[in-house]
Parts: structure tokens; C-alpha cells; sequence
């Protein structure tokens, strides 16, 4: 905290955390340790970069006032992030009824105006916390390595994991391949069989209805129907 013998400052610097193209603002605190009213105005040394909300008022007896400084958005950052500009805060004491109008004359009127420099000053924005994968706590697996950041490394199980998919799902797709089709070659096997058992069943009533008669009797025209549309099946099947 910056102690003068009006206006008490804290901080003592003002301290942005750094983004490019981004407006960041920091705010200072005014404690007036007086029983009198105080004014005060803000300068600097770069009035195009830095916006002051307020940069000029008046601070009543025992009281605080709250000065926001915002810092433009900046498309480059200063070589190894150091800031040369500095503010100015003037303050003296005023009567009761002035305003914000009178502040100006009076700290140019011969007044005893207390000065203080504050600097700027560049910190890194924080950062946002690493998400931590499930299963990465101390002793869940003794293979997990641990990085100079304290974080567990998960590229490590990456390619061992990896490499056990690619050489098991080949097994079970050929294992399933053999299944299938050593069912749809026992289905044609069967098929096959019924269809030579009604081969024979059919030229057997065929001989039978040749011998009690010369025409073609209704089961036999329905018997070839019926071997012809289970060769048709067969043949789409295979």
C-alpha cells in the first residue's frame, strides 16, 4: 500500500494480466485517512492506450473510491513482456462543496498537491487446471510415468493400447467368418439330401402312376413344382 498524508493507494502498482487483442483492466482502491475532502486526478504517460473510470473526483473524509484503469487490447506484446508506462495521481485537499469542475484550478492555484507514480506491470494470465484422466491417481496402474509438471503422460498408454485392438479384431472377424460359413454349407448339405430323398420319392409315384395309368397324375405335376422352386433357392443361396 502506497501512504501518503491524504490519500492512502492500494496496490501499489498496477498489474494486468497480459492477453493479446484483449481489453484488461485493473482496478486501484483510494482510502482518504483524512478528516478533510480530498481531490484527486489521474495522469499518464500513454493517455491513448489506458481508459480511467474515474480519472478525476473527489473523495469525502474517512471514505474510499474505487478507480478502474483499462488497458486497450493489444495486437503485439512488449519485448519480454516489460511496460514502460507509469501513472500519476495527484491529490489535495478541497473544500466541501467542490466538484469535480474545481479540481483542475486548484491543483494549478498554488495548492500543496501530493504526487504519487504508480508503474505497470505484466503478469501472466492464469491458467486454466489440466483435466485429469480417470485412473491417473498415484498407484492406480505402476506403469504410468510422471512428467517434470507432476502430470501423468498419456502418450505412454496410447500405442500399447492401440496395438491390442489392431491384432485381435482380425481373430474375431475370421473366427466369425468360419462360422458362417460352415453353417451355410451344412443348411446346402441338408438341402441337398431332401432334395435327392424327393427325387426319389417322385420317380418312384411316377412309376406307380405309369403302371395304374397312362396320364400324369395332380401329385406329380405338384412334386415337380415343388423340386423346382427348392433348386431355385438353393441356387440364389449359393
Amino acid at each position: 500500500m502506497s501512504t501518503g498524508e491524504l490519500l492512502s493507494i492500494e496496490p501499489q502498482e498496477l498489474q494486468f494480466p497480459f492477453e493479446l487483442r484483449k481489453q484488461i483492466s485493473s482496478s486501484l482502491q483510494l482510502s482518504n485517512k483524512t478528516d478533510s475532502y480530498v481531490a484527486f486526478k489521474v495522469k499518464t504517460t500513454n493517455p491513448k492506450k489506458y481508459c480511467v473510470r474515474p480519472n478525476t473526483g473527489i473523495v469525502m473524509p474517512r471514505s474510499t473510491c474505487d478507480v478502474i484503469v483499462t488497458m486497450q487490447a493489444q495486437k503485439e506484446a512488449p519485448p519480454d513482456m516489460q511496460c514502460k508506462d507509469k501513472f500519476l495521481l495527484q491529490s489535495v485537499v478541497t473544500g466541501a462543496g467542490a466538484t469535480v469542475k474545481d479540481i483542475s484550478p486548484e491543483m494549478e492555484s498554488g495548492h500543496k498537491v501530493e504526487e504519487s507514480k504508480l508503474r505497470v506491470v505484466y503478469v501472466a494470465p492464469p491458467r486454466p487446471p489440466s483435466p485429469v484422466r480417470e485412473g491417473s491417481e498415484e498407484g492406480s496402474s505402476p506403469r504410468a510415468s510422471v512428467s517434470d509438471n507432476g502430470n501423468l503422460n498419456a502418450s505412454e498408454f496410447t500405442p500399447a493400447s492401440r496395438a491390442h485392438v489392431e491384432r485381435h479384431e482380425p481373430q474375431d472377424n475370421s473366427s466369425e467368418a468360419r462360422t458362417l460359413i460352415s453353417k451355410l454349407t451344412e443348411e446346402k448339405n441338408s438341402a441337398v439330401q431332401q432334395n435327392n430323398k424327393l427325387l426319389q420319392e417322385l420317380e418312384l409315384l411316377r412309376r406307380e402312376a405309369n403302371k395304374s395309368r397312362g396320364g400324369i397324375s395332380l401329385i406329380y405335376v405338384l412334386l415337380i413344382a415343388l423340386v423346382g422352386i427348392i433348386l431355385g433357392y438353393l441356387l440364389k443361396k449359393t
